[in-house]
């Protein structure tokens, strides 16, 4: 930096001279030394960057957390005791491993009985229709009969099911949490077993002010860091976003689904994100530098047939280094980034190009 502010300053001196040097030449009015007869003025030199264009996205900054896209806390669907624990928090889980057994012997007990009243029904209803054949039966019998084996396999069905529940299993793939019971409590439909996280994919979760709501659409894409990761960029793609202005803060709930295989974003990690609203891959941009503020406004001088033209210019997004010129310059250009203080509208100038990369 220290080396280019002396280039710089060493530029604008040799600059200031030969503008000297022309306005004394212009007073003396005679021909020069080499005889000759008043030729066209010395340029004025100046650094030059050619316009370019390049692609520039808009983009919204917000800070949120990142979420789980599905956590729950596990309750039994039976009252008993806890008779084994199979799994360890932490543990990664599939969708219907077993994590809890609730005590079954009294329900294989109320089974085994609804199961013998079940076939002694069947057992009844087979000799009414074996008598209605005969016509040794009513109807009235028959029906009773078959309306009595319904009931008796509709209660062992219902308590199968109430036996199968003994055991607890994951509902979705993913990750224990805090385990909240110990072997032997005694548990109900109400007590909280332990939660169970997906960690793959996971949600970034933020807030967006809502003057941007008719710039948010599902599918936008999203990237962001996280504090407790150093250095490390994560991306993702909107999945939701909220209907609903909240209140007091006025601003709209974004949700974007990110992929998460390494188990490296874990819920409630806070993070700085970016959502893109829109791209533009032919934006033409001009180093930050050949932008003047003035009454109000911004203006860039271009060169244009060897001399200065001042233009007047609306400015897009900036990136490092470079901001984009929405109209005022087109791409191959050349807009001036040195030896600005010394220019006026139309004054011929001696350009040298410079690269700039960015």
């Amino acid at each position: 930096m220290i080396g280019m502010n002396k280039t710089r300053k060493a530029f604008l001196m040799a600059a200031l001279a030969i503008a000297v040097g022309a306005c004394k030449k212009g007073k003396a009015g005679g021909p020069d030394p080499a005889g000759g007869g008043g030729g066209p003025p010395m340029g004025l030199p100046v650094e030059v960057v050619v316009a370019r264009t390049d692609t520039v996205r808009d983009e919204i900054g917000a800070t949120g957390q990142i979420e789980a896209v599905q956590s729950i806390d596990l309750r039994p669907e039976v009252d008993g005791r806890i008779v084994a624990i199979v799994i360890r928090e932490g543990q990664e889980v599939d969708q219907g491993t077993p994590l809890f057994k609730v005590d079954d012997a009294q329900l294989k007990a109320q089974v085994a009985q609804l199961e013998a009243q079940r076939d002694l029904a069947n057992q009844a209803l087979a000799r009414v229709k074996e008598l209605a054949q005969q016509s040794a039966s009513s109807t009235a019998d028959l029906e009773q009969a078959e309306a009595s084996a319904r009931s008796a396999q509709a209660e062992y069905d219902l308590q199968r099911i109430r036996l199968d529940r003994t055991t607890v299993r994951a509902p979705f793939a993913g990750v224990v949490g805090q385990r909240y019971v110990s072997l032997g409590d005694y548990v109900t439909t109400s007590t909280k077993l332990a939660s169970l996280h997906t960690v793959n994919p996971q949600r970034a979760a933020f807030q967006v002010p809502e003057r941007f709501a008719r710039q948010l659409r599902p599918g936008q894409h999203v990237s962001f860091r996280v504090a407790a990761i150093a250095g490390r960029d994560f991306t993702g793609e909107v999945d939701f976003v909220d209907p609903v202005v909240q209140l007091p803060g006025r601003t709209i709930l974004v949700k974007a689904r990110v992929p998460n295989p390494a188990r490296l974003l874990q819920p409630g990690m806070f993070i700085e994100a970016r959502l893109v609203t829109a791209v533009r891959p032919q934006a033409v941009v001009v180093p930050e530098d050949a932008v003047v503020p003035a009454e109000g406004s911004s203006f860039v001088w271009v060169v244009a047939d060897g001399k200065a033209d001042r233009r007047k210019v609306t400015l897009g997004v900036r990136t490092p280094g470079f901001v984009e010129v929405m109209d005022g310059v087109k791409s191959g250009e050349q807009v001036v980034t040195g030896g600005l203080e010394l220019l006026a509208p139309g004054a011929p100038v001696m350009p040298r190009v410079v690269e700039r990369k960015g």
